[in-house]
């Protein structure tokens, strides 16, 4: 049996998406066409891949079967195409993701040292997730939780200490440090709800945070003028982030333990391009001569334990 890849692709996308209209969209094809794909591809292994109704689209368990090894076939097609036509040559493309968070700050020491970089932003890991497995991006830098995809890997490149951000007129403002667990009895600020934001929920939940709210992103100035002008909110940025100029807005350092953001390099598996080693050589030296990966379970708290990594082949 030979399988038609335009079809496993559109079965990838489709099964991704949960939505025929957006998976077409992804493939700028029509949703006409890539629904007959799937028809054909149903046809040709003689089962239904999707459950379709008035409720929406599902995978079958012939689907979900199909879908794991349907992503490896493809991501060997891509490679084989890469290996004959030379595209390792091309620059490697890197996305960021993260809400408030700027993990641009981390990269850019980072990129440049060696070979050739074209940025984009992806709204959040699974997004970036799926870009990865699609191959339309070769690598993504931000905070990886699980559950992560098996088609995917990882490498830890730096844990960030975070400060809490509050208004001059909070009840601790004044304190020169503070445990997290002081905090119990102020609003987390999030700019997401709580459950598509990993890092602040694990917070919340382990220093006993009853309080949360959360508002609409509008990026950074815009959410920590929100954090002024209510003393009872606080948030959390990364210690060594510049803040904007915002009068009436303190940075209070987290002790006993310090809470630690884990940046991480995550690519796809099987993914052969060079300037992947690359950039995870120069993220390594960095760390090395920043002390990034500096972790002490005693004094500092991580939602998960670091673990380093492989390298990406």
């Amino acid at each position: 049996m030979d399988l038609d890849m335009a079809q496993v692709r559109a079965f990838v996308r489709a099964a991704e998406e949960l939505h025929f209209g957006r998976a077409a969209g992804t493939l700028a094809i029509s949703q006409q066409a890539l629904s007959k794909r799937i028809a054909r591809l149903e046809s040709l292994l003689g089962t239904e891949l999707f459950q379709r109704g008035g409720s929406g689209v599902g995978l079958t368990e012939a689907g979900e079967r199909f879908l794991t090894p349907a992503r490896q076939t493809l991501a060997a097609a891509d490679a084989a195409v890469a290996a004959a036509v030379g595209r390792k040559d091309r620059p490697l493309r890197v996305d960021v993701w993260g809400h408030l968070y700027a993990p641009m700050r981390t990269l850019a020491q980072v990129a440049g040292r060696d070979g050739e970089f074209v940025m984009g932003h992806g709204r959040d890991l699974s997004s970036v997730a799926a870009a990865l497995l699609h191959g339309d991006i070769d690598a993504a830098f931000g905070r990886v939780h699980p559950p992560l995809h098996t088609g995917l890997a990882h490498r830890l490149v730096r844990l960030e200490p975070v400060d809490a951000v509050l208004s001059a007129d909070h009840p601790l403002a004044a304190e020169p440090a503070l445990r997290p667990d002081q905090l119990s009895d102020s609003v987390l600020w999030a700019p997401s709800a709580l459950d598509r934001l990993d890092f602040l929920r694990q917070f919340a939940d382990r220093f006993g945070i009853r309080n949360t709210a959360t508002g609409v992103n509008l990026g950074l100035i815009h959410f920590l003028e929100d954090v002024v002008g209510d003393p009872r909110l606080f948030s959390l940025l990364p210690a060594d982030m510049p803040l904007p100029h915002i009068p009436g807005l303190r940075a209070v350092p987290l002790v006993n333990p310090t809470p630690l953001y884990a940046w991480s390099l995550l690519w796809r598996i099987g993914n052969g391009h060079a300037g992947l080693d690359r950039l995870t050589a120069a993220c390594a030296a960095q760390a090395r001569q920043s002390r990034w990966l500096e972790y002490d379970p005693a004094h500092d708290w991580l939602p998960e334990p670091p673990v380093a990594g492989p390298p990406p082949r």
